[in-house]
């Protein structure tokens, strides 16, 4: 064996010695006609993401590459690499023929190599400017050549700084700085001699002395690294043994204590939404992929983690079950918009769970009447309108011409009440019905105004989401809308009117420091600002003595707020959606995977909710937030600011009607009976009168035989021997004109509702 090695390196060196001096003359042949190469392109680098106290949370890459000067890298660590990989590095022009010689010999003489034959300048040529090329009998002849090249126009220190950052260690890193997290879980500058010797050996083959997937072999390796520095007497044979005897060598991929970070639902929101939905680091998405996996970016990222805890924390509240029901809440700040807090469900495990649900749109339920609420009241309505809220109903469906008419016989009958109490209540039938008298066209408008964000926007296209529809379910929730969208959507009613785009990034400086993006939004007017508060006025209501009561009216005492419940009819989703002056957050329970009734589910009988609605679970949820948020802002013993009261209504209470499906009535005579008439054969009380009993205020007619009004003494004439069968003049009425529709193309938001007085009969078109 020894005499076939030694053959076989006096035959590569006499071919060595043979080729050289032509490989020299080709190498410096440009000397004459200099040709410039190209400068190093941009390094890719890692880029990085902060939270708002300044925590790194998150790290984009494609490959780990952590650029460093070459100042700052340690003597010791230079000094490995180059005993290991070019011990003549400070003295050859870019080739040098002797070392490969050496090398050749060496690595002939001995099991396997222990020096390459490539000097480092080569290797940084390799690496910058061969990418692609073949691997033919010319490829050694370019590589030496623009080795020579590159000598002339960078300097040693360069060089050495370009391969110390871009040579490749194995397990997707790339530099000093990227192996010495990877291998050790150090900075270059905590790196000791023999570990930095330990790296210089993987450059040769990175997978094949791979310490975590080849142990052996790359055991073997540093070995030889050893017997190198021993050979050049930087370390003792006694001090090679203790070494090769005590050193570990890396068994799992490691990260820097301090930038130990974790995928989360933000995070990749986050990444979602650079590459995806907004244009700030680039018009292509090849631009924003480049920049952010790349670019050595640093995000200041919108998120608290003050606040992220205690959302994490209070969706806790949702007992575990076995069931797979979860919870996801948002929570975005009122005054700017900015996402403060998101939890997309449990927990974010990748490759197992890692469906966002705070992101997942989801029938809303009664929440949906916020925005009902709001229009109606831009439009010009009162709280103290009445309408009519009686159940069961059956209304219009004129965008669905597959289904005309909607019926809702669920839920709970509000007779004709006031909209405040109708929102107090959630009564199904009366938002039905003050959806249509806004238009449902004016609605969809207005839910695309208030919750405009970078996942809901007017002319979406229909294959990145379904858009809202005009259907008259639009009250029960029919559309599907995410927490996102409805803390997008009661920001501008809690912040007064003004709508701020939820958004992630505060800003974002490139790899050199520069601020390359500063969010800025000026905020859109999407309600008058009384409307607005008139808005919050009667959903504090919600809390304080309507369907949350339960689970917040406490809390509401304490605390100025606002918000609404909403439970989808089949209970397969529950959300609960209210603000404080400074956070709107939305809370959804729901089976992540499938729709599932969420009823009789045993850890929540257990939890005293047989049946889960927006009050209960989700309504738990967003107090527990608030809650803990409160004490931690400011404590009990502290009042917090409340919005100002609305101004009063420019007009009184009216009599809100859905002009074609409900007419307007007036008395247009009297009529006596003749006989008394039979109990079961008397005209029945009309309807929509708060006080049927009560005729209003209109001149009685004047034609023979006259007619009381009523509350008058009787007709002198009228007989006087049957009094117990005289009965007042029954009212005669007729129908006045009260339109047949609402027009579809009405999207103003300052646009009159039909409405009457308030004493005005309203009784269902015949």
């Amino acid at each position: 064996m020894a005499l076939v090695i030694g053959a076989g390196a006096l035959l590569m060196t006499a071919t060595v010695v043979a080729v050289a001096p032509r490989l020299w003359r080709i190498a410096n042949a440009h000397e004459e006609i200099p040709v410039e190469l190209p400068d190093f392109a941009d390094l890719a680098q890692r880029s990085y993401v902060y939270d708002l106290s300044g925590r790194e949370i998150a790290s984009f890459e494609v490959e780990n590459s952590q650029p460093i000067q070459i100042a700052d890298v340690p003597e010791h660590v230079v000094d490995a690499f180059l005993a290991v990989e070019d011990n003549e590095f400070w003295v050859h022009h870019g080739v040098n023929v002797r070392s490969l010689f050496r090398a050749t010999l060496s690595n002939f003489a001995t099991e396997g190599p222990i020096q390459g034959a490539s000097t480092i300048t080569m290797q940084v040529v390799k690496n910058d400017y061969m990418a692609g090329f073949e691997r033919d009998g010319r490829y050694k002849v370019l590589q030496a050549t623009y080795a020579v090249r590159l000598e002339k126009q960078k300097t040693k220190e360069e060089i050495l700084e370009r391969y110390l950052n871009t040579v490749f260690f194995g397990q997707n890193s790339y530099g000093v700085g990227a192996a010495a997290e990877t291998y050790f879980g150090k900075s270059v500058q905590e790196l000791g001699p023999i570990e930095a010797a330990f790296l210089a050996g993987l450059v040769q083959a990175p997978s094949s002395y791979d310490p975590i997937n080849n142990p052996e072999r790359s055991r073997v390796r540093f070995g030889q690294v050893l017997d190198r520095l021993e050979s050049l007497e930087m370390i003792t044979e006694a001090e090679r043994v203790e070494i090769d005897e005590t050193f570990v060598l890396p068994e799992r991929v490691r990260r820097r204590a301090e930038r130990a970070t974790e995928r989360t639902y933000f995070t990749e929101a986050l990444r979602d939404y650079l590459l995806n939905r907004s244009d700030i680091l680039g018009d292509t998405y090849e631009e924003r992929y480049t920049r952010l996996f790349r670019g050595g970016l640093r995000i200041q990222a919108t998120i608290d983690p003050f606040l992220q805890g205690q959302a994490e924390r209070a969706r806790d509240e949702l007992p575990a079950n076995t069931v797979g029901i979860d919870a996801a809440l948002t929570s975005v700040d009122v005054e700017t918009g900015a996402i403060r807090a998101m939890v997309g469900g449990k927990g974010f495990d990748p490759g197992q769970n890692e469906v966002n649900l705070a992101l997942a749109p989801s029938q809303t339920g009664s929440s949906i009447k916020m925005f009902i609420l709001a229009a109606a009241l831009q439009a010009g309505a009162n709280p103290e309108d009445i309408i009519d809220g009686t159940h069961p109903c059956r209304l219009p469906n004129e965008g669905n011409p597959d289904e005309p008419f909607f019926e809702i016989r669920g839920g709970v009958n509000g007779g004709v009440d006031t909209l405040r109490q109708h929102t107090v209540r959630s009564i199904n039938c009366a938002f039905a019905r003050t959806s249509q008298i806004v238009g449902l066209n004016r609605m969809v408008d207005t839910v695309y105004r208030m919750a405009e964000n970078p996942y809901l926007y007017e002319g979406q296209p229909a294959g990145e989401r379904e858009p809202i529809l005009p259907y008259a379910s639009f009250a029960t929730g029919g559309n599907e809308l995410s927490t996102l969208d409805m803390a997008s959507g009661i920001q501008s009613i809690a912040n007064e009117g003004v709508h701020h785009e939820p958004y992630y990034v505060e800003s974002i400086d490139d790899a050199f420091g520069n601020r390359i993006y500063t969010h800025s939004d000026a905020g859109t007017e999407v309600l008058d600002r009384n409307v607005a508060l008139t808005t919050i006025d009667v959903m504090k209501g919600v809390l304080t003595s309507g369907t949350a009561r339960g689970s917040l009216a406490d809390f509401a005492s304490r605390r100025p707020s606002f918000g609404k419940t909403g439970t989808q009819q089949s209970n397969w989703t529950a959300f609960f959606v209210g603000a404080t002056p400074e956070l709107a957050t939305a809370v959804m329970v729901r089976d992540p995977d499938r729709y599932t009734p969420m009823v009789n589910i045993p850890e929540f009988v257990e939890a005293g909710v047989p049946r889960v609605q927006g009050g209960t679970f989700p309504a738990r949820i967003w107090g527990a937030f608030n809650e803990a948020v409160a004490l931690g802002q400011l404590g009990e013993q502290f009042e917090f600011a409340d919005w100002d009261r609305p101004e009063a209504p420019a007009r009184g209470p009216a009599r809100l009607y859905l002009p074609g499906n409900e007419c307007l009535y007036e008395i247009i005579g009297y009529e006596v009976p003749e006989t008394v008439p039979p109990e079961d054969t008397a005209p029945p009380a009309p309807e929509g009168f708060r006080s049927p009993a009560a005729p209003p205020d209109t001149d009685p007619p004047t034609t023979d035989p006259p007619a009381p009004p009523p509350g008058t003494q009787p007709p002198e004439t009228a007989p006087e021997t049957v009094p117990t069968t005289t009965l007042p003049p029954r009212p005669i009425f007729g129908q006045v004109e009260s339109g047949t529709t609402i027009p579809p193309d009405v999207l103003d938001p300052n646009a009159p509702l039909p409405s009457a007085p308030a004493e005005q009969l309203v009784q269902p078109c015949r």
